[in-house]
Order: structure tokens, then C-alpha cells, then sequence
């Protein structure tokens, strides 16, 4: 039985983390995730979980603490933001290749510099080739959901890789949303236990984790890695679709927002999200045949479905909150056009850059582009591929 609620998105995943009650979460407060760790520490001392809470001294130790806790057997999590994860990087990587299934919360935040505590998908993108499972959230009920899916996903035999778990800070993490909660015994029933086969406390059969490896066979280990990757696409769909028979809610690997009959359609990913739809909604009423596809999965990316989701539109934009710095547009713009090319889908393409540390993205901004997206197909307009929406310049000062 659920229950309704207001809470921002830093609350709900610290709620979700106390229904699931994990064994250990090492932690390090930076904003604009903090809280996180913080409520969470709260719960355990009112006794309302037995998690083992573990200050640390850095990011970077927080992500050794959880992989040692892991290793050992225990059900592990994090929390950071920005210059956490990225103080994190070598652990993110052990984590993953040595075949860890711990959980991050990101509160994506951009990182420096200039120095900036706001939103965009900088550090999560950043992290985006580490091995790890990357879910975003559009809002404070999808961060809560997700985390509750995340345990399920890495843990499956068949995935046995960490996942990471966005959200977007301040704009998600600290805005206070209507929230449906489920009950506890649901979520752990949900969730299940964790039994691990392998572990290092196990102490009838041995094992090493991390050891130096020679040539003969660090390429079979990255081949292995990559294959749970991709295994773990069909987990996600199973863990989804067994979430929304349980909680009637949520996504796979993406929403479709009103794009079944469209003619242009915009994927984003993250709270902006809520933005494009309103848009969309707006221009409906008007006759437009727009949508919105709404990316949930990043890694392992859905290429294959996103290209069949969109064929029949007549022009796309694709929207990146954070910048490759390739000269042709953000890492979101660069796989979803490759993965058009793969599939032989042709669609007219556009890559925008929108929202860097925070700048606001409005639903005028949504009608411009698909405003452009219709002038470009049916006038030939010229276009410049990798446009900043809302640049200040000098002839806008």
C-alpha cells in the first residue's frame, strides 16, 4: 500500500534508502548532495535502519570504503555531486571492473570552473566510460523509484556491475514535489536480499579481488565487463516492467512523450524534461505534431531503441546539459547520431547545448527549436549544428 507525500528529491532517495536498508554507506557531505547522507545518518540514529554509517575523510575514500565493504560481502552505497565524483574517478573504475554492484547517488552539479554549485550532467557525463549503469531522473518521484530499482539491476547475476543513480541538483534535490511512497515491506520484498556468491569474508573459499593482471588477460576482462553491460539492458526492462506490475510507475530505457504520430521531437534527458513537455503540450493545442523522447538509461545506451523510437519523425534535436568540448556537440548529441547511422535512420538531427551550471531553460526556448526544427525542414533553412540556447553575447548585452 503506498502513501502520498511531499518531498524533495534529496529526501525521497534517502527515504528509498532506508526502506532498502543497505549494509554499509561510506560517505563525504558536498552540495548539492548532502543532505543525502545526512538524513540518512538521522534515520540511523532514531534506530529507524541499522545501515553502518562510515565518515570519511574524501570522496575518494568513500568510494574505496564502499568497493572494501562490497568486496567483503555487504550491500554498499555512496552519495556525491561534481568535484566528488570526480575526486572519486580511479575508484569508479575499480569499482566497476572488478564487478561491484554498490550504488552512487549523483546530484549531477556542475564541475570547475569557474566555480559553480548548480545543475548540469558535467560530472555524471563525465563518468560516462567508467563501466558504470547510468539512470537519470526527470523528477522527485522517478529519483526515488529508480533507487529503489538500482539493487535489482546490479546485483543480477547476469549484470554484477554498480549503477549510479542522477538526479538534478537544487532543481530536483532540493525543490519540494507531491511524492507516492511505497510501503516498506513492499520495497524489501521488492529488493530482496543480498547473498552474494563470492566474497572476501568468506573464508571457506578464498578468493582475490583487484589483483595486478598481465596482458594474457585484462582484454578478456574488459570483453566480460562490456558483455554485463549489455546483458544488463534486458535486466533493466525486467526489473522496470516487474516495478510497474508491483507500483504501477515508471519507464525502461525511456519515456515517449506524445511521439507517435510526430513530426519533430526533441530527446533530453533530466528535469528539463518537464520543461519540453509542457512545451509540447502547448503546441499541441495549437496543432503542432511535436514530442518529447525523454532518455532514463544513459549506460548502457539504448541506441538501437532510440533510433526505432524516432524514424518516422521528420527532424530531431538533441539536447546536451553539459559540453564534450569535440567541436561538434555533447556526448548525448554524439551517440544518439551514431547510433542513427547504424541504423540506417536518416532523420534530419540538430545538437543544442542547453542549461551549463544552471542557466534557466524555458518553454520558449523549447518552441523556438522545434520552430527551427519545422523552418529547417520545410524552408532548407541553414543551421548551425551545436547552438547554446540562451548565450549571452554582445549584441544580446
Amino acid at each position: 500500500m503506498s502513501t502520498k507525500d511531499r518531498m524533495s528529491g534529496n529526501e525521497a532517495v534517502a527515504y528509498a534508502i532506508r526502506q532498502v536498508n543497505p549494509d554499509v554507506m561510506p560517505a563525504f557531505p558536498i552540495t548539492p548532495s548532502t543532505e543525502i547522507p545526512q538524513l540518512v545518518s538521522t534515520y540511523i540514529a532514531n534506530n529507524e535502519m541499522d545501515t553502518e554509517f562510515i565518515p570519511v575523510e574524501s570522496e575518494h575514500s568513500s568510494m574505496s570504503a564502499t568497493i572494501g565493504a562490497e568486496a567483503a560481502g555487504a550491500r554498499s552505497m555512496t552519495a556525491t555531486s561534481s568535484c566528488g565524483l570526480a575526486l572519486m574517478w580511479e575508484e569508479l573504475l575499480l569499482a566497476a571492473s572488478n564487478r561491484m554492484p554498490c550504488v552512487l547517488t549523483l546530484v549531477n552539479r556542475t564541475l570547475s570552473g569557474p566555480i559553480n554549485i548548480n545543475c548540469d550532467h558535467t560530472d555524471g557525463m563525465g563518468a560516462r566510460d567508467t563501466g558504470w549503469i547510468q539512470i537519470y531522473a526527470e523528477n522527485n518521484q522517478e529519483a526515488y523509484d529508480n533507487y529503489i530499482q538500482a539493487y535489482p539491476i546490479a546485483e543480477d547475476k547476469r549484470v554484477h556491475l554498480p549503477v549510479m543513480v542522477c538526479q538534478d541538483g537544487f532543481i530536483t534535490s532540493h525543490a519540494v514535489q507531491n511524492i507516492e511512497l511505497n510501503d516498506d515491506k513492499d520495497v524489501k520484498d521488492f529488493v530482496g536480499e543480498y547473498h552474494p556468491e563470492e566474497f572476501l569474508l568468506n573464508t571457506g573459499e578464498p578468493i582475490a579481488i583487484g589483483p595486478y593482471a598481465i596482458s594474457n588477460y585484462v582484454m578478456e576482462a574488459r570483453k566480460a565487463q562490456e558483455e554485463a553491460m549489455e546483458n544488463s539492458k534486458e535486466v533493466i526492462k525486467e526489473v522496470a516492467g516487474r516495478y510497474r506490475k508491483v507500483f504501477g510507475r515508471g519507464f525502461d530505457f525511456f519515456e515517449k512523450y506524445r511521439t507517435e504520430d510526430a513530426d519533430y521531437i526533441m530527446i533530453i534527458m533530466g528535469s528539463a524534461a518537464g520543461t519540453a513537455k509542457q512545451a509540447v503540450d502547448d503546441l499541441r493545442e495549437k496543432g503542432c505534431k511535436v514530442g518529447v523522447l525523454k532518455l532514463r538509461v544513459f549506460r548502457p545506451f539504448p541506441a538501437e531503441e532510440i533510433a526505432k523510437a524516432v524514424k518516422n519523425a521528420k527532424a530531431i534535436a538533441i539536447m546536451d546539459r553539459c559540453e564534450s568540448y569535440n567541436g561538434h556537440g555533447g556526448p548525448l548529441s554524439s551517440e544518439v547520431r551514431a547510433g542513427l547511422f547504424e541504423a540506417k535512420v536518416y532523420t534530419e538531427a540538430v545538437c543544442y547545448t542547453y542549461g551549463l551550471a544552471g542557466r534557466d531553460f524555458m518553454v520558449e526556448n523549447v518552441y523556438e527549436i522545434f520552430d527551427e526544427l519545422k523552418d529547417i525542414v520545410e524552408n532548407g533553412k541553414k543551421y548551425k549544428q551545436h547552438r547554446y540556447i540562451n548565450l549571452r553575447t554582445k549584441e544580446s548585452n
